[in-house]
């Protein structure tokens, strides 16, 4: 490979042929579309199905409170975590919430719950941290 004055263009030529072999570029761009619900995004509006139950996985012994909703975008239906003492109140069936990535093992299930990848943090574009610390109440539609 050329090291001259001029080899810029040779260099970036080769980065973007080559790139497709890093590992971490190749997951990013090939899979992401493919088997992320959230389709590349970081957040997804969504809408809930149901309040559901988790039994945490061993050592620990604990039923994390999660909802089942349904992805306006795509109609894709994932589980997503309720972070918060309390904030499964605040979530009703049929209610808009906003989802975001748990974060953890490269979009894979975080932490003690198994089959979960998304958290919510927003019901009616309204923080669902203000919500708990009652700062903010929850419109009535």
């Amino acid at each position: 490979m050329g090291k001259g004055i001029y080899a810029a263009r040779k260099a970036k030529e080769n980065r973007r042929k080559f790139r497709r072999r890093d590992a971490s570029y190749a997951r990013r761009i090939y899979s992401a579309k493919r088997s992320d619900p959230l389709e590349g995004a970081h957040m997804g509006k969504a809408i809930v199905l149901e309040k559901v139950g988790i039994e945490a996985k061993q050592p620990n012994s604990a039923i994390r409170k999660c909802v089942r909703v349904q992805l306006i975008k795509n109609g894709k239906q994932v589980t997503a975590f309720c972070p918060g003492d309390g904030a499964i109140k605040f979530i009703d069936e049929h209610d808009e919430v906003l989802i975001v990535g748990m974060g953890g093992r490269k979009g894979r299930s975080y932490g003690d719950l198994s089959g979960v990848r998304f958290k919510v943090v927003a019901v009616t574009d309204i923080s669902l941290h203000e919500l708990i610390k009652g700062k903010k109440e929850k419109v009535l539609r």
